[in-house]
């Protein structure tokens, strides 16, 4: 390496050490929820231009293979990003991954990313792939192994949720992002995703539109399916799978459901909407009560339907929100409500399954935000009877600069949270999901299949979810 190369190297990996430290530190070393919790991105001070971020990803099955479409998707993808390196245990997602990285290396005028079957030896080769930033999109329980290990290795990191199946592995990641000053966002992509932004902080927040809300709904129904399958050609061996932490390989492919690998339905898929409820309440819940079980699946661990309430206390008074997961049934999709005095607020992923605003009959006029621009009136049309509502749709005018609204994301509905993560990685961003909100996330989670085991309310104290040394 000449001399201005290595200078210009330094230089780069200079600037992303100071800014993303001086963008990170308010969100990192911020305890329990405050404003932040759900503010948009800022910038920071000290931000500019910045060439390719270089990074290194682990676990590319279904989840990684979706985060790396998210990044790369021809056409929207995200700029400045170059991919050096890929690790999975498994030759046949490894190659697949591959195959996706090297195609828009190529394109981009890159080299071939760097394939590993153990992330330590990958960390271990760090000065020579010259990383940036990493994503771990493994299961559950390797998901603290593997963020700490790559924050201790000087780099950040977007790790999916859960963030452990484990409260004090968790607790472990936040603290070494404390300790190392990198980066830590949490997967929980509504948190970044433009409509959720605008619905939650600007029209029930900060304009009250709802009036108080008092109860919240949210579900994420799924049809009976049969477990995940695997190329016979493909298996890993029984070594393979032992070194790995597994015994079978119907347990390595079907992890979600069995408890030393991940947390059942509730946990995989409840997480994402459990945690609208506290940035909505603006507090973590006082209890939760439950009641779940093996109904269907007699071969798994965990409970396969579960329907779950929270309790939360906040300046306002009491607020209760009720919430399952059905995986017999696809009835109504995923989706959440939450109710107000003066209206109710729908509100999914998917546009189609929730994206509109019902006005109670006798709620203060409505005209003044339509003119603002912060609603679209698409149906004025009331029926006799009191109950009946007027639905608008949720719009945001002017629109932001990078995501305009109405907006479908389609199949990349975790494309503005990578963004924001990489943003913050710059200098230009605060993270929309530090360590300390998917903490608190977690504790009111895993909470849940306990009440489910115990059949007693679980409650909870404010130190809970705060995070110490």
């Amino acid at each position: 390496m000449d001399k201005k190369r290595k200078e210009t190297k330094m230089d780069r990996r200079g600037f992303l050490t100071r800014t993303a430290a001086a963008a990170g530190a308010g969100a990192i070393l911020a305890g329990g929820l405050n404003k932040s919790k759900a503010q948009t991105t800022q910038k920071s001070a000290g931000a500019g231009k910045l060439d390719d971020i270089n990074v290194g990803i682990i676990g590319v099955g279904a989840q990684g293979q979706v985060l790396l479409n998210s990044c790369l998707k021809a056409g929207q993808s995200i700029p400045g990003l170059r991919f050096k390196a890929v690790c999975d245990i498994w030759k046949f997602n490894r190659e697949k991954g591959v195959k996706t990285l090297n195609a828009y290396n190529k394109a981009k005028g890159f080299g071939d990313v760097a394939e590993f079957t153990d992330y330590k030896e990958m960390l271990s080769k760090q000065k020579e792939l010259d990383l940036d930033a990493l994503i771990v999109a493994t299961p559950d329980w390797l998901h603290a192994e593997h963020a700490i290990a790559g924050m201790n290795a000087g780099l950040h990191v977007y790790c999916e949720k859960e963030m452990s199946n484990s409260l004090e592995l968790a607790k472990q990641m936040v603290l070494t992002s404390r300790k190392t000053r990198k980066l830590l966002q949490i997967g929980h992509q509504r948190r970044s995703n433009p409509r959720y932004l605008h619905a939650i902080n600007n029209i029930v927040l900060d304009s009250k539109l709802l009036g108080r809300v008092m109860q919240g709904y949210g579900q994420w129904n799924r049809a009976v399916s049969e477990d995940i399958g695997w190329p016979a050609k493909h298996a890993l061996t029984a070594a393979e799978l032992a070194t790995s932490g597994y015994d079978t390989m119907s347990r390595f492919r079907n992890w979600r459901w069995y408890k030393t690998y991940g947390g059942g339905p509730i946990v995989d898929l409840g997480s994402h909407q459990i945690d609208i409820f506290s940035w909505i309440f603006k507090t973590n819940p006082v209890s939760v009560i439950a009641s779940g079980g093996i109904d269907y699946y007699k071969a798994h661990e965990w409970y396969d339907n579960v329907m779950c309430i929270f309790e939360y206390k906040n300046a306002e008074g009491m607020a209760r929100a009720f919430y399952q997961v059905q995986t017999t049934t696809r009835h109504g999709g995923f989706h959440e409500a939450f109710m107000g005095e003066n209206g109710t607020l729908v509100i999914s992923e998917v546009p189609r399954d929730g994206n509109w605003l019902e006005k109670e009959i006798n709620a203060p006029d409505w005209n003044k935000w339509v003119k603002k621009g912060y609603l679209k009136e698409v149906s004025t049309k009331m029926a006799k009877t009191k109950t009946t509502n007027v639905m608008l749709d949720v719009r945001v005018s002017p629109a932001p600069p990078k995501w305009p609204l109405p907006i479908d994301l389609g199949a990349l509905p975790h494309q503005p949270h990578l963004h924001n993560f990489f943003d913050a990685v710059r200098g230009n961003a605060k993270l929309n999901c530090p360590g300390e909100i998917g903490y608190e996330t977690a504790v009111a989670v895993l909470a849940v299949n306990k009440a489910v085991e115990t059949q007693k309310k679980i409650e909870f104290k404010p130190e809970e979810f705060e995070v110490h040394a």
